[in-house]
């Protein structure tokens, strides 16, 4: 049969198998390439990379240290109610996004282009470009942080030159064959699993007396200091406003987690089995790392603990650190603030990564220069890898006091887009539901029985949190333009950029019609590297060992 044959067979456009099997493949230098090709990405990310970018992509120090702040603020009770709730809400934000991208896995794929497609042009250029700026700047955070946590350890080194070293390697591996950025996070996502299940076994031998001091914490620190704080103001109103402020504060530790498994799709091999498979298994990540690392944080550190009230720095404002060190265990808090510090590394990988390919994406769909959408002969979107490590350096402006201000700035920048892009997230769901309905599609590889309505709902949580970001500014006495501006900047940022794209294109609609949003182009050949791809891996004929091989490559890759 055919190229021609196959594609009107199944009801599209004519499908190039030639040149299909060579992107299945990761091999674009083969007879009949055309110039298209070289802006075409490679589907080298296995499905073990998928797994564990999903399980550990983004963790960072918000999760390791951040915490300690919320810990201080809220109390114990807070913290662990905060994180819990935020779970099941960014589970609901994983399943709707895993919907949408398993549907259609194209090369440049994210929220953002699903957002073009499905919602609106403004909608997908407003949401690619504050994921474009949002992930740079949080390269050149993590990679503070990760420096300034090793001044833990004595040393002369000047911070400058750990923040070189850190983001010339981020630099090598982003600009890597993706296969080898893959595999580099793979074993990075890795040591953070094995760090935190580790720490949670260590604060349950903690919890019943089995340190070196021998003291059986239990539960004693959620009544004394106390298990609720109180926060702005007094009594059962002080300790509500505890609890607001530890679920906005919290939510830095879950950024942008379900974003990157969106990413990842328009490189990963048959994505339209293993993107599912990841969405599915984040709800542990969630329950494992957030929900009992922040029960454990409660149970082994006083929320007044000197470590985390006196500034303490790096690893030392880590409640986990403080623990190993009030239980009198040796060693362990450096063995933990190694951790720390390849955790940030690895998220600021993980950010670059997110940069680029939101810039690649928005040139693949027409909302940047094209130049961004060319790649190099690994499949590497070069130009667009090389404008978003443009941001790496803003790191070296929080080395000196005169231009540490303007850094926090550009922090600030971020601080409300993890809000503002789940609150999108929900749109683009809800819209591909209806468009779905509307065009009688019912061939879609992953539906969980949570959504629509956990998108319903997570976006007026969301919502709701997006105005409680900087609710302190409004009591009495704590008003300040700086915080308030602190709090919201990011918000007025994003609407600037999509009503300025809203005006320039005002011809078009508010929103695509159901029946009109394209739910088919491209999915001819995304179907016919599923089945490629499938047959390549689990071969219909095979004898014993075939099989076992098969089993033992499936558990691997």
């Amino acid at each position: 049969m055919s190229d021609k044959d196959l594609g009107n067979e199944k009801g599209g456009e004519p499908i190039n198998l030639a040149r299909t099997e060579s992107y299945a493949n990761g091999d674009s230098e083969t007879a009949g390439v055309t110039d298209l090709d070289r802006t075409e990405t490679k589907r080298n990310i296995k499905s073990r990379h998928a797994q564990m970018l999903a399980i550990g992509g983004t963790i960072g120090t918000g999760l390791f240290v951040g915490a300690g702040q919320a810990l201080v603020v809220a109390g114990p009770a807070n913290l662990f109610m905060a994180y819990s709730i935020i779970c099941f809400f960014v589970y609901g934000i994983v399943t709707g996004v895993a919907e949408v991208a398993a549907y259609l896995p194209l090369p440049g794929a994210s929220m953002s282009s699903h957002g073009t497609r499905f919602v609106s042009k403004s909608m997908g250029f407003a949401m690619g470009w504050l994921y474009w700026y949002s992930f740079g700047i949080l390269v050149a955070y993590e990679v503070t942080a990760a420096s300034l946590v090793i001044n833990y350890w004595p040393n002369t080194v000047h911070i400058a030159v750990w923040i070189t070293i850190m983001l010339l390697v981020i630099l090598i591996l982003n600009f890597s064959p993706v296969k080898w950025y893959a595999e580099s996070e793979f074993w990075f996502a890795s040591l953070k699993v094995i760090m935190i299940v580790g720490l949670l076994i260590l604060a349950f031998i903690l919890a019943v007396g089995g340190g070196p001091d021998g003291k059986k914490i239990g539960f004693s620190y959620w009544k004394d200091p106390g298990a609720m704080n109180e926060y702005l103001v007094e009594g059962a109103s002080g300790r509500f406003c505890a609890f607001i402020y530890a679920l906005t504060f919290s939510m830095f530790s879950f950024n942008f987690g379900p974003e990157l498994i969106v990413l990842t799709s328009g490189e990963m091999r048959s994505p339209r089995k293993n993107l599912p498979t990841a969405a599915k298994n984040f709800v542990w990540r969630l329950i494992v790392f957030y929900s009992l690392g922040a029960l454990a944080i409660s149970v082994i550190c006083r929320s007044d603990a000197p470590g985390l009230t006196d500034g303490g720095y790096g690893a030392a404002a880590s409640p986990w650190v403080i623990a190993i060190k009030d239980s009198g265990i040796k060693i362990l808090d450096s063995i933990i603030n190694a951790g720390i510090i390849l955790s940030a590394w690895s998220s600021g990988n993980s950010f670059l990564y997110m940069s680029s390919r939101s810039l690649y994406s928005m040139a693949k769909s027409g909302n940047a220069p094209k130049i961004f959408a060319r790649c190099n002969r690994h499949g590497v979107p070069i130009y667009a890898t090389l404008c978003s490590a443009l941001f790496g350096p803003l790191a070296y402006m929080n080395v000196g006091n005169s231009t540490s201000q303007v850094f926090n700035w550009f922090i600030n920048m971020t601080n409300t887009a993890g809000f503002t892009s789940w609150v999108c997230c929900c749109i683009i769901l809800l819209r591909f539901r209806k468009a779905c309905k509307a065009q009688g599609v019912t061939d879609i590889p992953f539906q969980s029985w949570l959504q629509p309505w956990a998108s319903y709902i997570c976006m007026v949580f969301f919502i709701c949190l997006l105005g409680l970001n900087g609710f302190t500014v409004f009591f009495p006495g704590h008003w300040s333009v700086s915080s308030f501006l602190t709090a919201y900047i990011g918000l007025p940022i994003f609407f600037a950029i999509y009503a300025g794209h809203r005006i320039y294109h005002w011809s078009d609609g508010w929103l695509i019609a159901p029946a009109d949003v394209d739910l088919h182009t491209g999915l001819d050949a995304i179907k016919a590297l599923e089945e490629m791809e499938s047959e390549e891996e689990y071969p219909k004929n095979g004898g014993v060992k075939e099989k076992a091989l098969r089993v033992v490559k499936s558990l691997w890759e």
